[in-house]
C-alpha cells in the first residue's frame, strides 16, 4: 500500500506497475472531471483521460518535487491535453453538429463532476480564497478557460488575472502547507 506521495513518485519513477495502478485508481475520477468540464462529451473525456495518463507515465521523470504537489502537476499536463483536444479539428467540426441529446448529456455529467470535485476537498479550500482569485482558480483550473480568455470573458486586465492567479496560489501553498 502506497500512503506517501515521495514512495508513490519513486515506484513511479522505478516503472512500478502496481502504483501507476494506484495513482489511476486514486485520481482518475478528479482528473476525468477536469477535463470533461473542458471538453464536454464523454467519449472525448475519456480519450483524453488516456493520453494524459500514458503522459504521466512517459513523463513521470520530468516531475519535480519543489514546483508542487504530484497532483497538481498531473492536472496541469491533463488540463492542457484537454484544451488542445477543444482546439483540434475533430472538436470543432462536432461542435458544428451538436444536437438537443448531447446537451442534455452534458448536463447530467456536470452534476457527476461537481460531486467529484467536492470529494477530493477542493471546494472548501477554494472557499478560503478571496472571490476575485477563486473566480481566477475556478475559470483556468475548473473550467478550462486560458488566461487570456478569462481576461476576455470578464473584462479583467490580463496583467491583474495573472496577479490574482500568483496571489492564490501563495495563499493556496500556505492554506496546504507546500513547500
Amino acid at each position: 500500500m502506497i500512503r506517501q506521495e515521495s514512495d508513490l513518485i519513486k515506484q513511479l519513477r522505478a516503472g512500478d506497475k502496481s502504483a501507476f495502478s494506484y495513482l489511476y485508481d486514486h485520481y482518475s475520477a478528479a482528473l476525468y472531471g477536469i477535463i470533461f468540464r473542458i471538453v464536454k462529451r464523454e467519449e472525448w473525456a475519456e480519450e483524453v483521460l488516456q493520453d494524459a495518463f500514458l503522459k504521466i507515465w512517459d513523463r513521470i521523470d520530468a516531475y519535480d518535487e519543489s514546483k508542487g504537489r504530484l497532483f497538481t502537476w498531473m492536472m496541469n499536463l491533463t488540463r492542457n491535453l484537454a484544451i488542445d483536444k477543444t482546439r483540434s479539428k475533430e472538436i470543432t467540426r462536432a461542435k458544428k453538429t451538436d444536437d438537443l441529446h448531447e446537451f442534455v448529456n452534458t448536463i447530467d455529467k456536470q452534476e457527476q463532476t461537481e460531486m467529484a470535485i467536492e470529494q477530493i476537498g477542493l471546494l472548501p479550500v477554494l472557499e478560503a480564497l478571496p472571490p476575485e482569485q477563486k473566480l481566477i482558480v475556478e475559470q483556468l483550473y475548473l473550467n478550462g478557460y486560458t488566461q487570456s480568455e478569462v481576461a476576455d470573458e470578464f473584462g479583467i486586465p490580463l496583467g491583474t488575472v495573472k496577479t490574482r492567479l500568483r496571489l492564490a496560489m501563495i495563499t493556496l501553498r500556505t492554506i496546504l502547507k507546500v513547500e
